[in-house]
């Protein structure tokens, strides 16, 4: 007979430092309890579909769940579609399918976890009706790093300040996109004499501040420290569309059509839009000599550079 399940409830947008305690939590229950641990998520945000005005997003769904992959011991990350449905079923019914389809023994939550119609559901309903249809349940208090509760919310206000030091603190690692290496318009290297990879960021994800920032970019195993560009390039693009671009630091590889992933590690400026080509161009290289400096004051063993190992996360 199939083992019933220990299962963390959320949308575990980030998979930030708060996600992980209650991810963890329902892996200790999984072990003790001979259950195994699965998590209950959600193809969008619930919060977007409910209210119709956009979220932007930490992480997609596929990053969502290799992110808990590469964490935790934990193999089935359930998402399922927030639709109509979803939204107008009531509490209890969103529990006893927990229950009978999912076969949960134990639900894990956090505390501000709110489910079912209208929202109707909460953390104490979702432990008395637990308790009633004999599983086991806990409720993961808030989390705090310096007296702020880390949260999906403020770990966006942060990237979208540009800070992603402290976004990274709060999240337990860099913020990073990923996506496809798409041909640009060839300005980096022709015009700028600084090649650069171009990510397409998917539809819905949160773009941090417009600047320029340190970064270290993976495309297939292969680690390089970069300087990223995030914007619309006044200096040279009329077009107003918005830009990911990074110039690899001392190397020249072809990754077009390649899989990549940018993580922002220090702005180093906003971006800003100067008198022409070759100021623009001596600007790049003083990005790059700061960008340099950075990760040589980081650690001297881990300036990012060709043969690396990217890291799971």
């Amino acid at each position: 007979m199939e083992r019933r399940k220990a299962i963390a409830l959320g949308f575990f947008d980030g998979v930030h430092l708060g996600h992980q305690a209650l991810l963890r939590r329902t892996v200790e229950r999984a072990e003790e309890r001979g259950m195994d641990a699965a998590v209950f998520t959600f193809d969008r945000s619930p919060r977007e579909f409910v209210t119709g005005k956009a979220v932007p997003l930490l992480t997609g769904a596929g990053e969502r769940r290799d992110v808990i992959r590469g964490l935790f011991p934990i193999e089935e990350v359930i998402t399922a579609p927030f639709d109509e449905t979803m939204m107008t079923m009531p509490w209890v019914d969103f529990v006893l399918m927990l229950a009978r389809e999912y076969r949960a023994g134990w639900l894990v939550a956090g505390h501000d976890f709110r489910f079912g119609h209208q929202n109707a559901g909460t953390p104490a309903l979702l432990s008395k009706k637990a308790a009633a249809l004999g599983m086991g349940c806990d409720i993961i208090p808030a989390v705090t790093l310096d007296g702020v509760t880390v949260s999906s919310t403020h770990i966006r206000a942060l990237l979208e300040r540009g800070e992603p030091e402290e976004a990274a603190r709060f999240l337990g690692r860099p913020f990073a996109l990923t996506g496809p290496v798409r041909h640009g318009k060839g300005l980096g290297g022709s015009r700028l004499g600084a090649p650069t990879v171009n990510l397409v960021p998917a539809a819905g994800r949160l773009i941090p501040a417009f600047g320029v920032y340190a970064a270290r970019v993976t495309v297939g195993e292969t680690v390089y420290g970069a300087v990223t560009n995030v914007g619309v390039r006044p200096t040279v693009d009329e077009d107003g569309g918005v830009t990911v671009e990074s110039h690899l630091l001392d190397q020249s590889v072809e990754v077009y059509g390649k899989g990549c992933r940018v993580e922002f590690l220090k702005m180093l400026r906003p971006e800003r839009k100067f008198a022409g080509i070759d100021a623009l161009r001596k600007q790049i290289a003083r990005d790059a000599d700061e960008a340099r400096a950075y990760f040589k004051a980081v650690s001297e063993a881990s300036y990012p550079g060709a043969g690396e190992k990217s890291c799971p996360n």
